[in-house]
Order: C-alpha cells, then structure tokens, then sequence
C-alpha cells in the first residue's frame, strides 16, 4: 500500500522522467478534483497528503536507507495540487501553466528549494521543496496568466 500511495499509482515507476509523469498525472486528477469537487476539497487533500506523506517518507528512508529516490512522486502530486490551489487554476491553459512552472522549479531548484533539497533531511526535506516550488509555481501562474488574459485575450 505505501509503494501505491509513494509512488502514486506507480506514475513514479516510469523509466523515463518519473518526476515529471507523476506531476502530470497529478495535475489530470487535480483537474478534475477542482472542476468536480471544488477548490477546498484539493486545498484539504494537499494538506492531508502531505501530513501522511511525510511520515510514509520517513518510514521509507528508515527501511531502505534511500533518501528521496527518484519512484517517490507524491511530492509532485502535492507541489502540482498547491500551485493549482494557490493560481485559482480555472482554465486548461492555467492548469498547463501552473504544472510548467512546477516541473521548472522543481527541477531547477533555484533558491530556498535548493537549499531546503540539501539540507532537510527525511519526508519533511523531500516534501519540503516541492511544497514551496508549488507556491512559487502557484504564484507565477496567476501573475502571467493575469497578463495572458489582460494582454492576449
């Protein structure tokens, strides 16, 4: 059961870039979430995600010894959830915009992601940066797609 909830649906078994297909499957469900269950309802699983994933991470790392390997991609579903959370993500362009900012940020790990990537250590570090690449990400997308719709639209 943990390797289904870590790996999320076994998205983060995918040979190539595991990060970023458990980041898109996220935002698929997390699309449909929004649209059918509401904006709380995402918030809330983010949160209560989070909370377990932490302590699943944990106990993870205690039995293998591995410290954020590349399966675990529930940090994704929570950082791609928060940034849609945060963007009011509305639009399939906004939901597209928001999962881009994610996977550059988590992937660059520019900053205060960086930093937490290095030096936080257990379920807390390999939730924490992902945590705050979805705010970031979250951030950006409502500023440039406040600017696509002022600008383009």
């Amino acid at each position: 059961m943990r390797r289904i909830f870590l790996t999320f649906f076994y998205t983060g078994l995918s040979p190539f870039a595991p990060g970023t297909v458990g980041s898109i499957a996220a935002a698929v469900l997390g699309y449909f979430i929004l649209h059918y269950l509401g904006a709380e309802t995402l918030v809330l699983l983010t949160i209560l995600i989070s909370i377990i994933a932490i302590k699943e991470i944990d106990k993870y790392e205690a039995q293998t010894n591995l410290h954020d390997h590349k399966s675990i991609v529930i940090d994704e579903v929570v950082g791609v959830w928060l940034a849609f959370s945060i963007s009011a993500t509305s639009s399939i362009t906004q939901a597209l915009l928001a999962l881009v900012f994610f996977r550059i940020f988590d992937i660059l790990k520019p900053s205060y992601i960086g930093r937490i990537d290095r030096n936080v250590k257990g379920g807390l570090g390999v939730m924490g940066d992902d945590l705050l690449a979805g705010v970031v990400a979250g951030v950006s997308t409502a500023i440039t797609y406040q600017i696509i719709e002022r600008y383009i639209y």
